[in-house]
């Protein structure tokens, strides 16, 4: 999952629309993406009988970013960004091999602050900070690699909000005062987790799903004296059916950094929330508590670090855990070219039984 930290640090003054102003130019449309792979060496404990030691390719980060943006003659910048993502297996017939806009959205910016329509993260998610990725393409917050085995698929394994995903919203951002910036996000429905063509009639409330999502989130991003500082909070609540209780989401991050020197954590924790493939509210009173620390250092076109994940789920008369611990490094060829070290060590705890798993891959990650 790629991580985005809104960091509106300079706006350009500009009042609300006012008549038809309209740009003397076309807006600019420019094209990138990421493609990560990475070469890893496997080895599992056995499940039932399965064995899981192995070699693997993963493939993942496959994006493609379509932006176009411009400046108003009024001074407020508008834009539009597309992300396009490629399917999970195209050697399958699942319906898995398209490429489909993960997020599509538009934005207007001005001295009023940001605001955002369409689908994509919300508030919380964009403000968050969390511990580094030191690894190209990686990290173990959110990984985009992840070698456990498919038990870990119940967990989460970050502390982002995800309760509403990608799905269609409208978020505000206010101008950053004094390093101290606000935001908040509103999404009625959470059925898709990518944008959703809601033109043509209405969708029925569900029981299965959330719907009417609040985000509220604060950051500060400055330095004090020679350390910058980073540092979030937020709270995501929401309602659901007649069935189930109302999920809420809630968690705060700190970065600090200093000589090259990074050091990041965070904590989350969510109350009746299920998140699978989509977002479902817990009729069993679940609960789940992930928390993160992580040290990177870069210098030059160097970057090193380790970090550690714990992700506990409970609910009555049930619990499992999943420990992981990363370490590793990169190094930048140029040209948005990294190669890296990505080595993997997890744990997870489901009741008396518990499974280990260790990796080390060669990992090559390109932005363009």
């Amino acid at each position: 999952m790629k991580k985005i930290l809104l960091g509106t640090t300079a706006l350009v003054s500009a009042g609300m629309i006012a008549g038809p102003a309209l740009a003397s130019d076309p807006l600019t449309v420019t094209v990138g993406g990421t493609v990560t792979a990475g070469f890893y060496l496997i080895d599992a404990d056995d499940l039932g009988g399965v064995s899981f030691a192995d070699t693997a390719v993963k493939l993942v980060a496959r994006n493609i970013d379509i932006n176009a943006e411009g400046t108003l003659d009024n001074g407020m910048v508008a834009g539009v960004l597309a992300t396009l993502s490629l399917g999970d297996d195209w050697n399958t017939n699942a319906n898995n091999n398209d490429a489909v806009f993960r997020e599509l959205f538009a934005y207007l910016e001005g001295g009023f602050g940001r605001f955002e329509i369409g689908g994509t993260d919300g508030a919380a998610f964009k403000m968050h900070y969390t511990s580094p990725w030191f690894v190209p393409g990686n990290g173990v917050d959110s990984p985009n690699i992840l070698n456990t085995l498919t038990a870990a698929s119940a967990f989460r394994h970050s502390t982002f909000s995800l309760m509403a995903a990608d799905s269609n919203k409208v978020t505000y951002f206010t101008p950053r005062f004094a390093g101290f910036q606000l935001g908040g996000s509103y999404t009625p429905e959470t059925s898709f987790n990518g944008p959703n063509p809601n033109g043509l009639g209405i969708l029925p409330n569900s029981a299965a799903n959330i719907g009417d999502v609040l985000e509220f989130a604060i950051n500060y991003a400055g330095s004090l004296g020679s350390v910058d500082l980073g540092i979030d909070a937020f709270y995501v609540t929401a309602e659901s059916g007649p069935v189930a209780a109302d999920p809420e989401e809630y968690g705060f991050g700190l970065n600090l950094g200093m000589a090259g020197f990074t050091l990041g954590g965070s904590w989350y924790e969510s109350e009746d929330l299920l998140v699978t493939s989509l977002p479902v509210p817990s009729v069993a009173g679940v609960s789940e508590e992930v928390w993160t620390v992580g040290l990177s250092y870069g210098t030059g076109p160097w970057t090193v670090g380790v970090a550690y994940l714990t992700d506990e789920i409970s609910s009555p008369g049930f619990s499992a855990e999943i420990e992981t611990w990363q370490t590793g490094g990169g190094y930048n060829l140029g040209s948005g070219v990294d190669i890296g070290l990505d080595v993997q060590m997890s744990e997870i705890s489901i009741g008396a039984f518990s499974y280990d798993s260790q990796s080390a891959g060669l990992v090559l990650s390109i932005g363009f």
